[in-house]
């Protein structure tokens, strides 16, 4: 009897109200399309651009044992480049390994990893001064699917082509693992 009063009330909540449901409707996540975050020359990157493809996001640093992953990070994003986009996010915020500037940054990842892919400013990914962009993507109330921490440097998050985020990984493992390249196939 109780299951058909609240068929009811749903019924006519519905009716009243649209489709919004008390007991099932939660917040919706907010679009990470309307997260800015500037590259890592201080130009604004629009995160809509990249509608229709995978986005992989990685916290990365130059003095990390991981760094060597901007090899593989290339390699995925060149081999996809056409359903995918890698966007390096420099922090310094594990064990101090990423000192340099964006310019610093910039000049080693060029010259020592032929980084082709897009690189942002060097920002916080955890902490009182986390960017919005790592807010939404460590916070199921934001990105509707999941919560996570970020534990290292070289942490992957996937978004797909919708804006949606399918996973994250941390950092041991590699760019080209099929747990990532599965769904990007």
């Amino acid at each position: 009897m109780i299951k058909i009063i609240k068929t009811i009330m749903i019924t006519f909540i519905s009716l009243v109200y649209g489709d919004y449901n008390p007991y099932t409707n939660k917040n919706k996540p907010m679009p990470i399309y309307d997260i800015t975050i500037n590259d890592i020359k201080g130009k604004k990157i629009n995160l809509n651009n990249f509608k229709g493809k995978y986005v992989l996001f990685v916290n990365v640093a130059s003095n990390c044992g991981f760094t060597r992953q901007y090899q593989d990070l290339q390699t995925l994003y060149d081999k996809y480049k056409e359903d995918l986009v890698v966007v390096g996010v420099p922090c310094n915020q594990f064990g101090g390994q990423e000192p340099g500037d964006e310019k610093q940054i910039s000049i080693f990842c060029s010259e020592k990893y032929n980084v082709t892919f897009p690189m942002t400013e060097k920002i916080s990914v955890r902490g009182s001064n986390q960017h919005q962009l790592y807010k939404w993507l460590t916070s199921k109330d934001l990105n509707g699917r999941k919560n996570s921490s970020v534990k290292w440097n070289f942490q992957k998050y996937l978004v797909d082509k919708d804006g949606n985020l399918i996973d994250y990984w941390y950092s041991l493992t590699n760019p080209t693992s099929s747990k990532i390249t599965n769904y990007i196939k």
